[in-house]
């Protein structure tokens, strides 16, 4: 029988996690593996750590009872957390036609919704404020943050109600949700990218102008960086349909190269900017992404 740590893992393993129900489901799922294994390593001090109990006042919140502790002694209590901060958190998540692809079971989207409803419900254990804006060449939906009891379900119907759409312009929306921020709060941005790197830089810095931090994560699937293809292939483009024969042997060193070209572009200006940047493939642990999430945004408070 594999240990607990290894069957953990593999239990937050993307294709386990996509075959599990609701996004709800796949986030609790998620979260709580992730969380159980992080109190059990050396990262302490994320705010996810509570200080004390103390006996529960009417109006607290009730999410806050801890029902094992009311299980063995019959009162109510509520965990006092060590940092309770209203930090506004904006998930961006993009839908455009190319998050469509998937050749491991799992797709762009779906790996980046799984992430989105993941972070959501972390931020919200965390008390912060949590709003989602969905787009593809335009904003398809948008929840407000908020913190609010049952916010947390209403942005996860949204986000599993969406589907990849239209064509990608990734910077327009950026830009849309910079000029509406009026307070402190940090925003990650879920996206493959797939679009001119200029314009997606100049919105990501937009956000630093407001004083506002960011995290990008991009997602792309294995064959997107490894163009494993060994024959002549009909590549579609998601977004226009538009077709086109290619034979891998005679293009898969111009692809590689451009690939490569853009996400150390990505990597280099975006650091070079303060803006944490992490490049995922759809077969890595989620829990990746969760603790480059604590880590920024332990620094943001």
């Amino acid at each position: 029988m594999a240990p607990a740590s290894t069957r953990a893992r593999q239990f937050l393993d993307p294709a386990v996690i996509a075959r599990l129900g609701t996004l709800e489901l796949k986030a609790r799922t998620i979260v709580e593996g992730f969380l159980s294994g992080l109190h059990r390593s050396p990262f302490k001090g994320f705010s996810v750590e509570f200080a004390e109990y103390r006996q529960y006042i009417p109006g607290d919140d009730l999410s806050t009872i801890d029902w094992k502790v009311y299980a063995r002694s019959d009162r109510y209590y509520v965990k006092k957390f060590e940092e309770e901060t209203n930090l506004d958190c904006h998930l961006m998540i993009d839908a455009s036609g190319s998050m469509a692809y998937g050749s491991h079971g799992v797709t762009k989207f779906d790996y980046a919704a799984c992430l989105v409803a993941s972070l959501a419900y972390l931020m919200n254990r965390q008390r912060d404020a949590v709003g989602l804006m969905a787009f593809d060449q335009r904003i398809v939906d948008m929840v407000p943050a908020s913190a609010r009891a049952g916010h947390l379900r209403s942005l996860l119907v949204s986000l599993e109600r969406l589907r990849p759409g239209q064509a990608t312009d990734v910077s327009t929306p950026l830009h849309q949700l910079a000029d509406s921020l009026s307070k402190r709060g940090l925003v990650v941005l879920v996206s493959d990218l797939l679009d001119e790197p200029d314009a997606v830089i100049r919105g990501l810095k937009h956000f630093q102008h407001r004083g506002t931090d960011v995290i990008v994560f991009q997602v792309l699937d294995p064959d997107e960086l490894e163009f494993p293809f060994d024959r002549a292939t009909r590549f579609e483009d998601l977004e226009t349909s538009e077709e086109v024969m290619a034979v891998p042997g005679l293009v898969r060193e111009h692809y590689l190269r451009e690939i490569h070209r853009l996400i150390d572009r990505y990597r280099r200006e975006l650091g070079a900017a303060g803006i944490d940047y992490q490049l995922l493939k759809t077969t890595d642990p989620l829990e990746m992404a969760l603790l480059s999430y604590l880590s920024t945004r332990g620094r943001t408070l």
